[in-house]
């Protein structure tokens, strides 16, 4: 039985280099400011459906929410092994938080339809809040199981999970179809192939297929799309209106969680004290500890 799955990609800000000065006056990340990355946890998600099509077979849908550069991951996504791409874009998103996000990923995920498996990294670097998966899921009414180190087996409708936990992990199992969220640590993404770098480096999204025009008038779009999708090279852009979105549920307008302050945090010390290696060096550390509520 073959399985397929789902994937949620993002490409964010290398929050390495953030700081008070990419910010905007309302809290958001102003992304042209900082260099764009594949958040490193949804490519691990996409290892593990990879190998669940290596395995069982199906099909792999990678699918990212964001402005349209974010075609750049999609096309990484295709180099991977990714079967199809969808790019989830429109100015109306600009600004959303969790809540707007999963709602807009979920009736992405209704209208692409035919899947067992939704898989995504734990969290995003851009803000580690660990909700959009789980809040998916919700919206999609289908379990999920966070954590996730490993796949133990997938049969008879079902899937079970190792998932990690604090001091440990537990094994869950879980009625397909399921959205599944995994550790950095799970697996080892695979390098692109270098056969489907040339296979799909000229993947275009709508966007850029009107770039092309623009710049040369003997280019119709109708005709560029058409060659494109006959070649599997076209990136389909969902759009608020072409998803029938509220947009009271999208972007800035859909979004409670508001930003107050960014500050670029360098912790310091401004002495230290040798402890020599002797029990009584050792308990004395040990009291200062207790004393200061960092042990006990």
């Amino acid at each position: 039985m073959s399985y397929n799955s789902i994937v949620l990609v993002k490409q964010v800000p290398d929050t390495a280099n953030i700081s008070g000065q990419v910010m905007k006056d309302d809290g958001t990340v102003n992304r042209a400011k900082l260099p764009a990355i594949f958040n490193f946890e949804d490519r691990v998600a996409l290892e593990f459906a990879l190998q669940i099509k290596d395995r069982f077979g199906g099909k792999v849908t990678a699918i990212t929410m964001g402005p349209p550069r974010a075609s750049d991951i999609l096309r990484e996504c295709l180099y991977m092994g990714a079967d199809d791409a969808y790019l989830i874009s429109d100015r109306k998103f600009a600004g959303a938080d969790t809540l707007a996000t999963s709602y807009v990923l979920s009736e992405a995920i209704k209208k692409i339809g035919n899947y067992d498996l939704i898989f995504g990294g734990r969290q995003a670097i851009d803000g580690d809040t660990a909700q959009v998966g789980p809040q998916t899921a919700e919206k999609l009414h289908i379990p999920q199981i966070t954590y996730a180190q490993e796949i133990i087996s997938l049969e008879n409708g079902k899937v079970r999970i190792r998932r990690k936990i604090e001091g440990g992990y537990e094994i869950l199992e879980s009625p397909l179809p399921a959205l599944i969220t995994v550790i950095k640590d799970a697996a080892d993404p695979r390098p692109f192939k270098a056969r489907r770098v040339m296979a799909y480096k000229n993947a275009k999204t709508l966007m850029e297929l009107e770039k092309l025009t623009e710049s040369n008038s003997l280019l119709y779009i109708d005709q560029l799309v058409n060659e494109y999708t006959t070649k599997n090279l076209y990136i389909r852009t969902l759009t608020m209106d072409e998803l029938q979105l509220d947009a009271a549920r999208c972007g800035v307008h859909g979004s409670p969680t508001k930003v107050h302050k960014v500050e670029s945090v360098v912790l310091s010390s401004s002495g230290h004290q040798a402890i020599p290696p002797t029990k009584e060096g050792m308990s004395k550390l040990i009291d200062e500890l207790m004393h200061d509520h960092i042990l006990g």
